[in-house]
């Protein structure tokens, strides 16, 4: 046997393994250099992104944050111009002492209750009735604009205010009061009164009434136009007065 020759075959099959060995870890390191290199990559690139992506927003966000605190700096709550609630299609029963007494009708209605002097404002109309104890109707109300200051029980009535009584008078007029604790109602505008079977009765410069409007009167009444209440008896009287005026 040939031991020399057997021996020789095993060193170089030895040294070949030992040599696909050390090329196979080489192999393994040069594809994870690879990948490392790759991933450094990767994230220097998402890092590059980021960093853009900050620098660009970074501006809107400030500009964003300073034009709202500037906004909520300069906002200015004024009790006397802005309601503390709004009411749109208001049709409701209003009561007196536990008794309904009344009912409003109105398209709009804001409340200013935090104002020096509070009320309610009704800028596109208002329609009230009066009942009695029994719910007959005691008197309607119509106005273009309506204001009720609630502290002082006081209504104001503008712009073709018509009111109608029990006995069927009706009242015209620009402008009329109604206060609530002296019980009456009054104007210093022009009031015309309608009444059937009595003819109409005008004036201007002093109309009182109850809250019924059932009594009334013009106060002060003259013939001329300092310190008096006009009274006409009819149209053509007061248009020509309005002339001479």
């Amino acid at each position: 046997m040939n031991f020399g020759s057997s021996a020789e075959k095993l060193n170089k099959n030895v040294i070949n393994r030992y040599i696909d060995s050390l090329n196979n870890k080489l192999r393994l390191t040069v594809l994870n250099d690879t990948k490392i290199n790759k991933m450094k990559s990767i994230q220097k690139q998402s890092l590059l992104v980021a960093v853009v992506v900050i620098f660009f927003t970074t501006p809107f966000f400030f500009a964003s944050c300073k034009d709202e605190t500037k906004s909520s700096v300069n906002f200015t709550y004024d009790k006397e111009t802005v309601p503390t609630m709004s009411t749109d299609s208001m049709n409701a029963l209003i009561s007196d002492s536990g008794v309904i007494s009344y009912r409003l009708v109105a398209k709009t209605c804001d409340v200013f209750d935090q104002a020096k002097d509070p009320y309610w404002l009704y800028p596109q109309g208002i329609y009230f009735e009066k009942f009695d104890s029994v719910f007959n109707v005691v008197f309607t109300v119509k106005a273009d604009t309506a204001w009720n200051f609630t502290a002082r029980k006081l209504w104001k009535l503008k712009g073709h205010v018509f009111v109608k009584n029990i006995v069927g008078e009706t009242f015209t007029s620009d402008e009329l009061f109604w206060n609530h604790q002296q019980q009456k109602i009054y104007s210093d505008k022009f009031v015309k009164i309608d009444r059937p079977d009595k003819g109409i009765l005008q004036g201007k410069g002093g109309f009182v009434a109850n809250q019924q409007m059932t009594e009334y009167e013009f106060k002060d009444v003259g013939e001329s136009t300092s310190g008096k209440t006009i009274i006409y008896v009819n149209e053509e009287q007061e248009n020509s007065e309005e002339k001479v005026e």
